[in-house]
């Protein structure tokens, strides 16, 4: 499966955990959002900071994302 996803400026909170929410959609253009807790790349990556400054960039969120509760017990 592939997602294309963006990232979000919700932030919920689950099981005491910050998470934002990306949304997108799969290849066959299903509408998904993801909680992401963490991203990691390879250690040896030498863009490191173009991929920080990519990683600031963050979009609204969709008013079905804006109604999730700030707080989620998974």
């Amino acid at each position: 499966m592939k997602l294309t996803i963006h990232s979000t400026t919700k932030v919920v909170t689950l099981n005491g955990v910050g998470a934002r929410i990306w949304e997108g959609e799969s290849a066959s253009g299903i509408k998904v959002h993801c909680y992401i807790i963490r991203v990691a790349i390879d250690e040896e990556e030498t863009r490191l900071e173009e991929f920080e400054r990519e990683l600031q960039e963050q979009e609204s969120p969709s008013a079905e994302i804006e109604a999730i509760p700030l707080r989620m017990i998974l």
